[in-house]
């Protein structure tokens, strides 16, 4: 059973005093992370480092390593010496797991499923909304040229992807139509970004594309960043609900010493203050009480879960992207 997180918080600071004194001694710890959550995790370190040392005595330096999701999952299985992985999709921390990095029951571990927070994908047009974008639909007709990372390489392409397909599989009832309108989709995308932040530069920097697919999350990051009036957001009618897990990497930690400091990292995100942050910076918190709290921050939108659409993200991996999966055949035949 989950601890409410108020309860878990006092226990983290118990368990921290109680191992002061073993924790005395400055350490550093290093967070492979996906590419859009450079902001967020910029702050939580700097919101941690502090807390740590009020806490234990001792000072914590917190590196970071930003990239797409499974090319950070792909470093950390060839030798990135990374302490946690917080990755934007559950099939990337299952790849460390399977080499043999990470325990099996890493999600068992944290509440949520060791997801903290979650986001959606929605839509960023140039202001005026000249190509009208309203919905799904809207992306898959003739002269519309749409930005999405890949979905090889990107949690944040793969969400992409499943949220098409997701909608179409809703409005046609069948596999083949899904993946005839996701095909349309990716013939309208003329090159694929490696990560979601490669793709932002694309669209609001270099001015390619009418359409740039991301999460929510960093929509309104390129809110705060960019010209506000250059861009608009479109909400589309359905998307998928795309929970962030996070998981000690097991041998990394056990070799380095830096078990207590990495659990205490990946907990601190689970507190109200650590949720609080998530809210702020546009994720979606898992905690209800906090979600609640920031609720005018995020539209109302319909999700489903890679679960309800896809059985499961085991699945989505073997039917989708593995190699030779429907991607692979959709992006053949766009191109």
């Amino acid at each position: 059973m989950s601890l409410p997180l108020h309860a878990r918080s006092l226990g983290l600071l118990a368990v921290l005093a109680a191992s002061a004194p073993a924790l005395a001694a400055d350490a550093s710890l290093l967070n492979a992370s996906y590419d859009v959550a450079r902001e967020f995790y910029k702050d939580f370190n700097a919101q941690f480092e502090p807390a740590w040392k009020a806490r234990t005595g001792a000072t914590v330096t917190i590196n970071q390593s930003h990239g797409g999701s499974s090319k950070q999952a792909r470093a950390v299985i060839d030798g990135l010496a990374a302490d946690v992985v917080t990755m934007n999709q559950q099939t990337d921390i299952d790849a460390i797991a399977a080499a043999g990095l990470i325990a099996p029951d890493w999600r068992t571990r944290l509440p949520y499923g060791a997801a903290p927070y979650a986001s959606t994908i929605v839509f960023l047009v140039r202001k005026g909304n000249p190509k009208g974008i309203h919905d799904w639909d809207d992306l898959v007709r003739d002269g519309v040229q749409l930005v999405i990372p890949n979905p090889k390489t990107s949690g944040n392409g793969r969400y992409s992807y499943l949220g098409a397909w997701a909608y179409a599989q809703e409005k046609y009832a069948s596999a083949e139509q899904a993946q005839a309108f996701v095909g349309k989709l990716f013939h309208n995308v003329p090159v694929l970004d490696a990560g979601g932040r490669a793709a932002t530069t694309t669209f609001a920097q270099r001015g390619i594309g009418d359409v740039l697919l991301t999460f929510e999350s960093e929509v309104l990051q390129i809110a705060k960043e960019f010209n506000t009036t250059d861009f608009e957001t479109v909400v589309p009618s359905l998307s998928v609900d795309a929970d962030a897990p996070v998981a000690v990497v097991d041998r990394v930690v056990d070799k380095r010493g830096s078990r207590a400091l990495a659990e205490a990292y990946l907990q601190a995100l689970f507190t109200p203050d650590g949720q609080r942050l998530a809210a702020r910076h546009y994720l979606r918190p898992r905690d209800p009480a906090i979600l609640a709290e920031f609720r005018d921050r995020f539209a109302p939108i319909r999700l489903v879960t890679v679960d309800q659409a896809f059985g499961g993200w085991a699945r989505a991996q073997a039917e989708h992207f593995a190699d030779g999966g429907r991607f692979d055949q959709i992006y053949a035949g766009a191109k």
